[in-house]
């Protein structure tokens, strides 16, 4: 082998955050406070806050490797923690503030975390956990609403006296960055430790035109999360191209969100499907309220978004959603719906379909499924099997090397995805593994009824679960949510999708819900609707 010329550079975070406070300054990061105020600070305010926090963590005795952990909501300071921690040698773990606190306590001892920083307004969250976190030895509140309580330290006046340099050690790109855990809904969470270069590599093909297509004139409203998934790597995309920052804060209510869209000019935004649907139907019902037309695309991911939304944002608002597929083991975006040129001159119906879909990979990131057996299913768009991917972004093992199963003989991770994928690459989700209704030996996708009830003009939601059935061992139960002042007859919704699927694929009952349970988030908790309405099919006469 004739070995390459080039230069040794490693693909670290830190190259990100000092490009963006030298080429591009002035551009704001802003926050909003929960007192509704905005805060704004710059990219180069947001390089100099991070030296200072690296300052004091160094001060305060934080050294390579030790896991530092965040409480917090979407704001400037968190994104300080994104960078600073990590820069300087150590991990930045997000813990989900969503998670019932013992849970939380759980990851964090797990974890090892040396150091906590909290949003004060979270702080009686805190409490519930941190005493049983015997390797916390600091807890930083950042004041955002009120003092700091005795025999904690303010993240305000920690940074003050602080140098607005830093001499941030050269870094392997493989040394871990960030620990992001699983949401756990099927035994403990499992740790996924995200490398330097992962992060990097991650935002540089996630901002290509034909995937999240950034640049530095846009203004980005990440709705998702900082502690969910690495922020879909829009903290570290915005960073590599120098674009607007706007974070919602803690007020992600519909309104809230269209305000902040419409006061700051943001061009994309990203959530998970059941913040789209509450932002459709206030756009629905007041058209005119909010001006979004620098808005050129809404990203949407976590689960699978109905075609009707999709649908619904494009032709009564003109506005265009981006499908997106990943977990928190893949960084997490693996694929993204855009239409390639060979299916762009398809029919209405077609194009809708592609869009719909979970999309085709990214670059560097393969996929392909397989069967119960491991066998590898061929790609003709109706063939189900689990989803397995792998790339330079995908998890090779969990913290701790739990959960082993998850990686196939040959080093592929086990999504737990039922999905087809068609002759152009489009991945389509039909169920989770978990989640698939298996009635009379064959699957019935819960994903492509819901898709199809919330179509109905009377229904805001609807997710599809598996009843236990005496004869079958198991039928669909429909959970439905009405929109505001709207209803329909259990006939008249079968009715409306009778004639897409086979008769046996009806759901068998439904359910009227004020709200489905969700995860910690977004999605919709299934497991919780099949405990409560399960066994209500048990007592019915068999059907033939």
């Amino acid at each position: 082998m004739t070995p390459g010329r080039m230069m040794d550079f490693p693909l670290t975070l830190t190259h990100l955050l000092d490009r963006a406070r030298r080429l591009f300054p002035r551009t704001e990061i802003v926050s909003r406070q929960p007192d509704g105020t905005l805060h704004r600070q710059t990219w180069k305010d947001t390089y100099e806050r991070s030296c200072k926090l690296a300052h004091a963590l160094a001060r305060l005795g934080v050294k390579d490797g030790d896991r530092v952990a965040t409480l917090a909501w979407n704001h400037n300071r968190h994104l300080e923690a994104y960078y600073a921690v990590p820069m300087m040698g150590a991990i930045v773990h997000t813990l989900n503030l969503r998670l019932h606190p013992t849970e939380i306590g759980y990851i964090a001892r797990h974890a090892e975390d040396a150091a906590i920083l909290v949003d004060r307004s979270l702080l009686p969250l805190l409490n519930q956990f941190v005493a049983s976190v015997p390797s916390v030895r600091q807890v930083i509140v950042m004041a955002d609403d009120g003092p700091t309580p005795e025999g904690m330290l303010d993240y305000e006046r920690l940074l003050e006296p602080e140098a607005i340099e830093y001499d941030w050690p050269r870094l392997d790109e493989n040394a871990a960055a960030t620990i992001c855990y699983t949401s756990g809904t099927t035994g403990n969470p499992k740790g996924v430790v995200y490398s330097h270069r992962s992060n990097v590599l991650h935002a540089l093909v996630s901002s290509l035109p034909d995937e999240a297509a950034l640049s530095n004139r846009d203004a980005v409203l990440p709705v998702v999360p900082m502690f969910h998934a690495n922020c879909w790597g829009f903290a570290h995309m915005a960073a590599a191209v120098g674009c607007k920052l706007v974070f919602p804060g803690p007020k992600l209510d519909p309104e809230s969100l269209l305000d902040l869209m419409a006061g700051e000019g943001v061009t994309i935004a990203a959530g998970v499907p059941t913040i789209w649907i509450g932002i459709l139907a206030q756009l629905d019902a007041h058209p005119k309220r909010w001006d979004l037309s620098r808005l050129r695309q809404m990203n949407v991911g976590g689960a699978a978004a109905p075609p009707s939304m999709i649908e619904g944002f494009e032709k009564r608002h003109g506005l265009f959603v981006l499908h997106a597929w990943g977990m928190t083991e893949t960084n997490p975006v693996g694929t993204m719906a855009r239409l390639k040129q060979d299916v762009a001159d398809a029919s209405p119906e077609e194009r809708m379909s592609y869009r719909a879909s979970q999309g085709y990979p990214l670059p560097f990131f393969e996929t392909r499924h397989t069967d119960d057996q491991g066998r590898v299913l061929p790609w003709d768009g109706a063939t189900m099997g689990e989803l397995e991917c792998r790339g330079p972004w995908v998890a090779a093992s969990y913290l701790g090397d739990e959960g082993k199963d998850r990686w196939s003989a040959d080093g592929w991770f086990k999504t737990g995805d039922v999905v087809t994928i068609d002759a152009a690459g489009y991945v389509r989700i039909t169920d989770r593994s978990k989640d698939v209704i298996k009635s009379g030996g064959e699957w019935i996708s819960s994903v492509a009824l819901e898709n199809a009830l919330m179509s109905h003009p009377c229904v805001l939601e609807a997710a599809v679960f598996a009843g236990r059935h005496p004869k079958w061992d198991e039928r669909p139960i429909a959970a439905i949510v009405w929109k505001k002042d709207k209803r329909a007859t259990e006939a008249e919704l079968t009715q409306h999708i009778a004639g897409d699927f086979a008769k046996f694929w009806m759901p068998d009952a439904y359910v009227f819900v004020e709200q489905i349970p969700r995860t910690s988030t977004g999605k919709f908790l299934k497991t919780r609707l099949r405990e409560t309405y399960g066994a209500m099919l048990e007592g019915r006469p068999k059907k033939t």
